[in-house]
């Protein structure tokens, strides 16, 4: 028996950092959503004991590095299941970019494992558990759109922004989310994106009001650090994008843009500055 899942790539329309917390995580809070740029993941039961990853990417580590092995190995420990299973990863995000790839693809490795061996784990039993692998992993079990709270794992469903096309585009280099976390310095940030007017934008379905309310308290961070997303950030705005933010802990930024006769200019456009652009649409 063989069982797919697609992984898709989540934006953040926000990301605040409130404090630094005594575990050494920060307290954040978030408004995420999920584009259809996605990985797919095929998974088959082995007779033997083990587990087996192999991708077409070759950037990739296929060993207890990756996420997804991490998640396979949770779920065989937790429930005690003694098959093994043959993992295939077929890589369309782009890695360490902040549309939390190895996240979704860890979270689409618990939802089909649980089919697979017909575990019946509910929803939420599923996001405790990769609450365990990291904080991107709860969200990307459930997808949609939803308020991230806590280290990102205390989830607050809401309802999808209004459908608009979302641009991507990544320039090359990898940025470690560790090392931008570590630089920031909570108690100095000069801004902070509002989560309740961003919310209200959404349920209102006001597009451009979304827009003007996006913002990532890590972009002072990552920005300074590497002007190339700086620039690229520069470049989308002049090219006619609507709404533009770094994503996550960067280096990819996104573009809203609500008319598709701009899509094809901007795409374009960025391709001259980075091969991994995407224009993509909303999951809603």
């Amino acid at each position: 028996m063989k069982v797919f899942e697609k992984a898709p790539a989540k934006i953040n329309l926000s990301l605040d950092v409130l404090y630094k917390r005594e575990d050494g995580f920060h307290e954040v809070e978030m408004v995420m959503t999920m584009v259809d740029l996605a990985d797919r993941i095929e998974m088959q039961e082995l007779p033997r004991d083990t587990i087996i990853i192999s991708s077409q990417a070759g950037y990739i580590p296929l060993d207890e590095k990756n996420l997804a092995f991490q998640a396979a190995r949770l779920i065989k420990e937790r429930y005690e299941v003694k098959q093994g299973v043959y993992i295939h990863l077929d890589k369309k995000i782009p890695v360490a970019a902040g549309l939390a790839g190895g996240s979704s693809d860890a979270a689409a490795t618990l939802r089909g494992l649980n089919k697979l061996w017909k575990l019946g784990i509910g929803d939420e039993e599923l996001q405790q558990l990769g609450s365990e692998l990291g904080s991107d992993v709860p969200f990307c079990v459930t997808g949609g759109t939803a308020v991230a709270r806590g280290r990102g794992e205390v989830l607050e469903p809401i309802e999808a922004p209004p459908q608009c096309w979302v641009v991507l585009a990544k320039p090359p280099i990898n940025v470690s989310t560790a090392e931008i976390y570590g630089k920031l310095r909570a108690s100095e940030i000069k801004r902070h994106p509002s989560t309740r007017l961003i919310v209200e934008a959404i349920r209102e379905k006001r597009f451009d009001a979304l827009c003007g309310e996006l913002g990532n308290v890590l972009e002072e961070v990552t920005l300074d650090l590497y002007p190339e997303v700086r620039q690229l950030k520069e470049v989308m705005i002049r090219l006619g994008a609507e709404g533009v933010l770094m994503s996550g802990s960067g280096p990819t930024v996104f573009g809203l843009v609500s008319k598709e006769a701009k899509v094809a200019r901007i795409y374009n456009g960025l391709r001259g500055f980075c091969k991994d652009v995407y224009a993509v649409r909303l999951l809603t």
